[in-house]
């Protein structure tokens, strides 16, 4: 049993994402907790809110985390290691190298760690501190099995790489190992066994849009990494994001946007401001606005010969004049177009009730 919770442990100290099923990730760990704080736990995606997916999130398990978020970047220089990003974007279970500068190893003897973002915007694990290497650590090291470059960017590796030691592999993307994931540097400074694979991550084909387009190759799975782009048709506008990522856990970058209509201008007779202008409808391009486009319409005061403004905001197709906004009459207009509440004095400050 506490063989069992130490590699349990281990597992989730990685900060490996795993997919969105209960079985695959491992049970908050309550105990020595390495984090101070965790985000709600979940079993599904209803558990969280609209912005929130139920997302493996290293030790923490499965909880609710908004994959938007983002952990600290670019990080204060340091004068021992760099860091790179491995991920396109910082954002929630990105991949982060720190690597130690020629002459510094790490305390495990390696000279590179692999870190995640979190659910709570940090960035996984202790801060890797690189230590100048003296001649005696020079030749304990030469006692080491060899790690490929494509190994240590692929999996997050617990324990040393020192001859007569065990190390364990989590994959970073959070896919099951195909092979071993355990493995044995022999006296001879060879592995044991050779080492494992991650299976690929792939995201389900994005949700259409309506009254949208996805810009895609139609495909009934895509890969990590791979972008989509969205685009709206004729007289619509994008309302959120224009392209999305598929993420590393399987899951894409951001829930996919709207497309939302322009709105008619209600008025024909009187002036509006739209973008700090005072215009007349008729020459407004279709008489129509873009969505959140905010629109202010004049209102004549009910006693005083002065007018005042109002302002409403199209929404999707919907923009409705405000209650106090009278249309004139095309005799008024004909006639007395100077006369046109749209025209006529503003009301003072403390006229307008």
């Amino acid at each position: 049993m506490d063989c069992a919770l130490l590699l349990l442990s281990l597992w989730a100290l990685s900060g490996a994402v795993a997919p969105q099923t209960p079985g695959s990730c491992p049970e908050r760990l309550l105990g020595e907790e390495r984090r101070r704080t965790c985000p709600r736990p979940c079993k599904t995606d209803t558990d969280c809110g609209n912005k929130r997916q139920c997302l493996c999130d290293g030790q923490c398990g499965l909880s609710c985390v908004a994959p938007g978020r983002t952990c600290p970047w670019p990080l204060s220089p340091s004068e021992t290691s760099e860091a790179r990003l491995l991920s396109p974007t910082h954002s929630f279970s990105a991949l982060l190298e720190v690597r130690c500068k020629s002459g510094f190893t790490l305390p495990t003897g390696l000279d590179a760690t692999i870190r995640r973002c979190q659910g709570d915007r940090q960035w996984s694990g202790d801060e890797p501190i690189c230590s100048e290497t003296n001649l005696p650590e020079q030749s304990a090291a030469a006692q080491t099995c060899p790690l490929p470059e494509e190994v240590v960017n692929t999996f997050s590796i617990q324990g040393d790489a020192t001859a007569g030691t065990s190390i364990r592999y989590s994959c970073l993307s959070g896919a099951d190992i195909v092979g071993s994931s355990e493995n044995f540097c022999q006296d001879n400074q060879t592995w044991q066994y050779p080492h494992p694979i991650c299976k690929k991550v792939y995201c389900q084909p994005p949700p259409e849009v309506e009254q949208g387009y996805v810009v895609a190759v139609q495909k009934t799975e895509y890969e990590a990494g791979f972008d989509i782009h969205y685009l709206c048709k004729k007289n619509f506008q994008l309302d959120g994001p224009q392209k999305v990522t598929c993420l590393s856990n399987g899951s894409w970058s951001a829930s996919p946007p709207f497309c939302r209509a322009r709105c008619l201008i209600p008025a024909e007779r009187s002036r509006v401001m739209i973008g700090g202008m005072k215009r007349w409808p008729f020459d407004v391009t279709d008489a129509v606005v873009p969505h959140r486009e905010n629109v202010t319409f004049f209102c004549k005061h009910p006693r005083k010969p002065c007018g005042f403004s109002a302002t409403q905001t199209c929404f999707d197709g919907k923009l409705q004049p405000p209650a106090c906004y009278l249309e004139p009459t095309w005799l008024q207009f004909k006639l007395f177009p100077h006369r046109l509440v749209s025209e006529i004095e503003a009301c003072e400050t403390d006229d307008v009730e």
